[in-house]
């Protein structure tokens, strides 16, 4: 063979090397493009930037990141407020703005057509120009200055977010209105699951009538803790006692309603086969603000938050003491921008604001103003109403209205921009009420307190000149926000409640016929009303018909989503699926075994995850598992002795917890189970969990009674028996009893958006942008409310006055950039609910912005 013939066979074997070289040049070449764009796309931490402010502002950020914005003038803060958020937090702002917008798809592409055909009805959009527009001057003037800063916030970067390069888009200007579509956003949040109550009562309606519909939507329950049951409350240990010291008597299990059903259920044929398993809630926008209606009945009672209060008689330095852990789904970035605003005061003082904003608002949401300090809890009033349209069959845009007449909906077309295809026409039929939703058959308007002009307004930016608690509750019911319980307290050691948010003003028939539908089950705000007799609301309570509480004898205030007030007062108000009780039972009674409490004392409360609300369901099981039940079933007496022996919390080694935890979601299964299936065919959404918020308390009637065995048991024994099996059974393949902790369980999956699209053999990329999976303590009904992606969006204690003692924690840190430091700076003390500062410390890096900003440095 010559020389000359063994060429081509050498670059024949030589080719497969040469192109695995420039594979692997081109994928570090799109690493290195990528890490660059990542870098260029961090904030500017240090030196300065020329901005149009009337003085220099200054930006200290702490070894956390958190910022300290201190300025001159209060408009100059809120330009820097807005330069800052946008650096950091820019694509989270955009997505709250086009949640409320149902402007999604023009971003996202189809995949977010479902979400906009959902919200674009409503018109928020129009609704936040409305609103703007009829702002004080001086409140138009500080979201046009904060719009500045965004605005240049977001073209000083060096590159656009990193989220535009992977969607292959430009970010959109901020606008004014912007701000308002952030707080429609949490409309969204914390109102819309209203509809899909209404909705599943409507479901269970079809499937249940008389008195077993009154048995299945219970109004009370054992567990409720209004703000005036603290002479009723039994004392417990303090929230730091030993985990094995049950102190706190368990409710018996008794009837939670006063009659119980003659007729047993149609449904009650098979049991299920679901068993301690809530429904896993996945996509790209999973977590997002705005995007987690609806899903109140797929993940139980995970809803909500906590708030309360402790008077200075009744705290360890004298001064009152507030405590707020916001419960919302968890996402990187996280919901809450952390800041500390300092201006000059108008009596010549230093106003210094410390807490969280909303990103995409220049206002602290929840905090301290140095005199007073407050918190936010969801309030659950009936501030949504359904109306079935009694239409035309000649017709279909007729439809009946009060007095025999007719009216005719009004058709509007909206045009859907959507990314990479064609526009999309959306008809809404708009009624008098609002847009119609068809349901199956049915066919709704939809009537929201959210698309008055009372629902948004910036009156929250009135509490950071505010000084005494009588003045701040005054101001709260002035807000324009999703209507709130707010806990305030002072620097003088008073505490308060009211409601903070618009308040429909009822007639006083349907008052008085909520009130005496309390006992028997149903509300009329519990189902759809007609068209034809339909008289909603009138107007609005002015402040002074507002509920107050102002420094309570007990010396104590608590809310936790629960039913704060006596019934007469709660049928002014609405219910529209107010929390269980359990947690806020175990609130009240932590607060008041603490005759004199400390800001520590007060986190303790808040991380407390002692699980009485499943005691008697141990009982239960225990009660079953007797010696016959044992002989020749290793697992049920292993099953037993864990149980047994378990301290009563829902730690993360906790295997007690999780073995009964699985054994009640087997019963639900059990009495519900072909429930849920038959109300799942009109709508995904719709279940029992979702039409009765004290379900539990349902349950606990049941067992009590031994009611409602399913077919092919021979008796009430071996249903129980049965169900334990199935717990077991449950467990994931391989697993021992002995390792079936709680923690394995519940392990974080709080990660930013697109970590959803890399594929799973990326493991490390989707670390990158997800925080650590640690086993997280808490569950349900307890005061550590924690789910996988779910639980306290920030934890804080502060007494006003007294705030380099006070406690803050955060899931998350302040940056949306999984390349800065602040990612997720200072996640593990929230993880492990340890004690860090509620004041920002020393500053690490600081930027000056101002026209002579180099000069002022």
């Amino acid at each position: 063979m010559t020389r000359s013939s063994l060429f081509p066979q050498r670059r024949r074997r030589r080719w497969p090397l040469v192109l695995l070289c420039v594979i692997i040049v081109v994928l570090a070449a799109a690493v290195l493009a990528g890490w660059l764009t990542l870098r260029a796309s961090l904030p500017q931490l240090d030196g300065t930037h020329d901005a149009p402010l009337s003085a220099p502002v200054t930006i200290g950020r702490d070894a956390l990141g958190v910022p300290t914005v201190q300025g001159r003038s209060r408009a100059d803060v809120a330009y820097a407020t807005g330069f800052i958020q946008a650096q950091d937090r820019f694509f989270q702002m955009d997505l709250l703005r086009r949640v409320a917008a149902g402007e999604l798809s023009a971003l996202i592409g189809p995949p977010a057509l479902p979400i906009d055909k959902r919200d674009r009805p409503l018109r928020f959009r129009e609704h936040a120009q409305a609103a703007l527009a009829a702002l004080p001057a001086a409140d138009r003037q500080l979201l046009e200055r904060y719009t500045a800063g965004v605005n240049d916030g977001l073209r000083a970067l060096h590159a656009r977010p990193f989220e535009y390069w992977v969607l292959r888009a430009q970010p959109v200007a901020w606008r004014p209105e912007d701000t308002l579509l952030a707080v429609y956003a949490m409309y969204f949040d914390l109102q819309y699951d209203q509809v899909t109550r209404v909705l599943s009562r409507a479901a269970l309606r079809e499937q249940a009538s008389g008195d077993l519909l009154a048995f299945l939507l219970p109004a009370t329950s054992h567990w409720d803790a209004t703000l005036d049951s603290a002479n009723t409350a039994a004392p417990n240990a303090a929230s730091g006692a030993s985990a094995t010291q049950q102190t706190q008597p368990t409710p018996p299990i008794q009837p939670a309603i006063p009659t119980f059903p003659t007729t047993r259920p149609p449904w009650l044929h098979a049991v299920q086969s679901a068993a301690d398993a809530e429904p896993e809630i996945t996509g790209l926008l999973t977590g997002v603000p705005g995007l987690s209606h609806g899903l109140a009945g797929s993940v139980n009672s995970m809803v909500g938050s906590n708030g309360f209060a402790v008077d200075g008689a009744h705290s360890a330095h004298g001064g009152a003491l507030v405590a707020s852990d916001m419960h919302l789904g968890l996402s990187l970035p996280n919901i809450w921008y952390r800041v500390s605003l300092v201006y000059p005061a108008p009596d010549g003082g230093t106003r210094r604001i410390t807490g969280v904003t909303l990103p995409g608002a220049p206002l602290i949401v929840a905090g301290s103003n140095g005199h007073i300090a407050w918190a936010f809890t969801n309030s659950y009033g009936r501030f949504v109403d359904l109306i079935e349209l009694q239409r035309d069959p000649a017709d279909p845009l007729r439809y009946r209205v009060p007095g025999g007449g007719w009216d005719k909906a009004q058709v509007i077309h909206e045009r859907l921009d959507v990314k990479g295809g064609a526009s999309v026409d959306l008809p809404v039929v708009q009624t008098r009420w609002g847009p119609q939703m068809v349901v199956g058959s049915h066919a709704y308007a939809l009537h929201w307190v959210a698309q008055d002009p009372q629902a948004v307004n910036t009156n929250l930016v009135r509490l950071e000149d505010i000084t005494t608690v009588a003045d701040a509750l005054h101001a709260a019911q002035t807000f324009g926000l999703p209507t709130q319980n707010f806990t305030v307290v002072d620097s003088q050691g008073h505490i308060g409640w009211t409601l903070a948010g618009p308040v429909p003003r009822f007639s006083d028939a349907d008052v008085s016929t909520a009130a005496f539908s309390a006992d028997a089950g149903a509300a009329p705000s519990s189902l759809p009303y007609a068209s034809g007799t339909y008289t909603g609301w009138q107007g609005y309570l002015p402040p002074s018909a507002y509920p107050v509480r102002i420094d309570p004898p007990a010396g104590r205030i608590w809310t936790a989503n629960n039913r704060v007030l006596p019934l007469p007062e709660l049928a002014r108000i609405g219910d529209a699926g107010t929390d269980l009780g359990a947690r806020a039972t175990q609130i009240r009674n932590d607060l008041l075994a603490l005759p004199h409490a400390t800001e520590r004392d007060m986190l303790s409360v808040q991380t407390d995850d002692r699980a009485f609300w499943i005691e008697p369901w141990r009982r239960v099981a225990l009660d079953a598992l007797d010696a016959r039940a044992l002989a020749g079933h290793p697992q049920r007496a292993e099953f037993r002795r864990l149980v047994e022996t378990w301290d009563g919390r829902a730690d993360t080694g906790a295997v007690g917890y999780r073995l009964v935890r699985a054994f009640y979601y087997s019963l639900y299964d059990a009495w519900f189970g072909p429930l849920d299936k038959q109300m799942n065919k009109l709508a995904p959404e719709l279940g029992y969990r979702a039409a009765n918020s004290r379900y539990e308390a349902t349950m606990e009637t049941l067992t009590d009674r031994r009611a409602w065995i399913p077919d092919g048991f021979a008796d009430w024994r071996a249903f129980m028996l049965d169900r334990i099996d199935h717990a077991i059974a449950q467990l994931p393949p391989g697993t021992k009893l002995e390792d079936a902790r709680w923690g394995d369980r519940n392990r974080s999956t709080i990660a930013h958006p697109f970590a959803r699209l890399l594929p799973a053999w990326l493991p490390w990329a989707r670390a990158w942008l997800s925080t650590p999976r640690d086993p997280l303590p808490g569950d349900i009904n307890m005061p550590r409310v924690q789910g996988p992606a779910f639980g306290a969006s920030e934890r804080f204690v502060v007494s006003p006055g007294h705030e380099e003692d006070g406690i803050f924690e955060m899931p998350g840190g302040e940056s949306g950039n999984p390349m800065s430091p602040y990612f997720i700076a200072g996640h593990e003390t929230w993880v492990h609910g340890d004690a860090a500062p509620f004041l920002p410390g020393a500053p690490v890096h600081t930027l000056t912005l101002g026209a002579n900003a180099a000069g002022a440095q």
